[in-house]
Formats: C-alpha cells, sequence, structure tokens
C-alpha cells in the first residue's frame, strides 16, 4: 500500500501528473503510485491517467524505449530490464523496448565500457582484464559473451573508438 500525505492535496490529479511528466517521463505504475501517495482518490487517479493515455502523453512504450535508449552505455540488457520491470513496465513491452539494444549495440556499449575501466588500472594480461573488467561487466547486466567481447577487443587494441 502507497503511503499517503498527510495533508489533502492541493490542485487536481491531472495537474499534478502534468507535473510530473513534465519533469521526466513515468511509466504507468510510477504515476499511479505518486498521485496516490499525494493523497488522490482512486477516482481521480483513474481519470487522469485515463486522460493522459488519451492525450498521448503516457504511453509505457515510449518510456521503456527512452529508458534503454538513455541507460544503454552503460548498462546491458538483463540490468535494464530489472530497471524496467521496477518502474512497472510490463514485460512484453519492455522484452519489445530491448530489442533495439541488439548484440553488436551491446558489445559496442560494453567496449566502450571496457575501455573507460580498464583505463584506470594497468593490467598484466588477457586473463585478470577478463577477472575485474570482465566481471563489472557482468554486474551492470551485460552477458558473459558480450564481456568476453569487448574485453578481447580492449586487450587487442581492435577497440573502435565511440561514433559521433
Amino acid at each position: 500500500m502507497p503511503r499517503r500525505s498527510s495533508k489533502p492535496p492541493t490542485g487536481s490529479a491531472y495537474e499534478a501528473g502534468v507535473g510530473l511528466l513534465a519533469r521526466r517521463a513515468h511509466s504507468r505504475a510510477e504515476l499511479r503510485r505518486k498521485l496516490a501517495r499525494r493523497g488522490f482518490s482512486v477516482e481521480d487517479v483513474d481519470a487522469t491517467m485515463a486522460r493522459l493515455s488519451r492525450l498521448g502523453y503516457l504511453d509505457d512504450a515510449s518510456f521503456a524505449a527512452g529508458h534503454v535508449r538513455r541507460r544503454s552505455a552503460t548498462l546491458g540488457p538483463l540490468a535494464l530490464s530489472a530497471e524496467l520491470s521496477a518502474r512497472g513496465v510490463d514485460r512484453a513491452v519492455a522484452g519489445a523496448a530491448l530489442d533495439a539494444f541488439d548484440h553488436s549495440a551491446q558489445v559496442a556499449a560494453a567496449t566502450r565500457l571496457a575501455e573507460r575501466l580498464s583505463a584506470r588500472k594497468s593490467t598484466a594480461g588477457y586473463r585478470e582484464l577478463l577477472d575485474s573488467v570482465g566481471a563489472r561487466l557482468l554486474r551492470r547486466g551485460f552477458s558473459l559473451g558480450v564481456a568476453r567481447e569487448a574485453c578481447l577487443a580492449v586487450w587487442q587494441g581492435t577497440a573502435t573508438t565511440p561514433e559521433a
């Protein structure tokens, strides 16, 4: 149960919803939770959610696509999926958004990240690079295969420079 504000809400639920969406995009579940926490009635929240959806201001698919686009430079698909799930995005919608983050894009992002992480410390060999940087890539949600490809590209010096 979301905790409610002790004071009554000021303004309408619609105004509060538009204000929240003006700051940043929200998923349906996030916005519903925030409006309920501010003390608006369930009926007001439902009406606001319907109106914002009808106007095109609230769309989980575009929210998920934008989230993946913003965060894919530093996170892999597993971490992105977990973040979207925590924000209340349906698994199918999250999967569709993650489809744009294909294998080559994952390898490119992981390689750029591996270059930054390996620049901080010199490594004696590929195995040491894989143990230190590869483990960090795994914690950031990249698969083992992508982490290996990225570390190998950095080790061999074949990492491509980021595109403009």
